[in-house]
């Protein structure tokens, strides 16, 4: 039994799959949980409205599979972010965040990835940024009631592309529910950008790292591209969140129409364990 877990993004699989067939196909692949998608879509934001039907049923599937929900990527802010001049569009943020939170409750998952944003389809200014701070601060006061994690993703935006700059919202907040949850691969194209490498970059979060997104990316690009075929330093990051006392991993790709997915998601966990087995051993030698 290895000391960490890793994880497979939902989004890597066809949409049309039932859970039960999720939650097997990332067992199967060799994967120990699935990290749930809450994106901007109206199908996925309906998910924070499920009927108590729903829920028992993906409580069933993931007894039957064994396979649990581990964590939940809330991008849904992009469309209704904490910082939007738009007072309902502010209210809309909260509402998702509170069902959010209260989805996750309901399913024994652990932690919710935060998007970086405090607007994303306009112009920050200085009212947006003061907005998202205090919205924040209301968000992670409903995620410790329930005993939830929150964790901030590092984007591709200049507001929120390093630890460091996460770090800024997480010692103002000042909660053990509120901590840092970094992408690799915008971590890599961002160390291009200001000259500091990663390593330096993931140190500033010591302490507050509560898992990592395990991405490839190439300069300027920020999704969808194959593991091994970017400019990741993915054995240097492993190594660095290990030591950071990370042990929770989420590997992030995209499903494409007309692959072989199955083979894809089981290649990418073969390719992710064998940078995280790495680091374990270096570890323990």
């Amino acid at each position: 039994m290895h000391d960490y877990l890793l994880g497979l993004y939902e989004k890597s699989m066809p949409n049309e799959l039932t859970w039960a067939e999720r939650l097997q196909a990332a067992k199967d692949a060799g994967f120990d949980y699935v990290e749930m998608s809450v994106d901007e879509s109206d199908a996925r934001l309906a998910r924070l409205d499920m009927s108590e039907g729903e829920l028992d049923t993906i409580r069933a599937a993931m007894r039957a599979t064994g396979v649990p929900i581990g964590s939940i990527c809330l991008s849904g802010h992009r469309k209704y972010p904490f910082g939007d001049p738009d007072p309902e569009k502010q209210a809309r943020s909260l509402e998702i965040m509170e069902k959010a939170v209260r989805l996750a409750a309901a399913l024994g998952i652990r932690t919710i990835q935060l998007a970086g944003y405090d607007v994303y389809y306009s112009e920050g200014t200085a009212e947006t940024r003061q907005a998202f701070e205090e919205n924040l601060a209301k968000a992670v006061r409903m995620a410790a009631r329930v005993g939830v994690q929150l964790g901030f993703e590092t984007m591709e935006t200049p507001f929120m592309d390093t630890v460091g700059k996460a770090m800024k919202y997480v010692a103002a907040i000042d909660s053990p529910y509120l901590g840092v949850y970094p992408d690799a691969g915008n971590l890599t194209n961002a160390s291009l950008l200001y000259g500091r490498s990663v390593e330096e970059d993931m140190e500033t979060g010591r302490g507050h790292i509560v898992a990592v997104h395990l991405k490839e990316t190439v300069p300027g690009k920020y999704r969808e591209i194959p593991f091994g075929t970017g400019h990741v330093d993915f054995a240097a990051i492993t190594q660095k969140a290990w030591s950071l006392g990370v042990r929770r991993y989420v590997a992030e790709l995209w499903y494409k129409d007309g692959t072989d997915w199955q083979q894809v998601i089981t290649d990418a966990a073969a390719f992710q364990r064998k940078w995280l087995d790495a680091a374990e051993e270096s570890a323990s030698a």
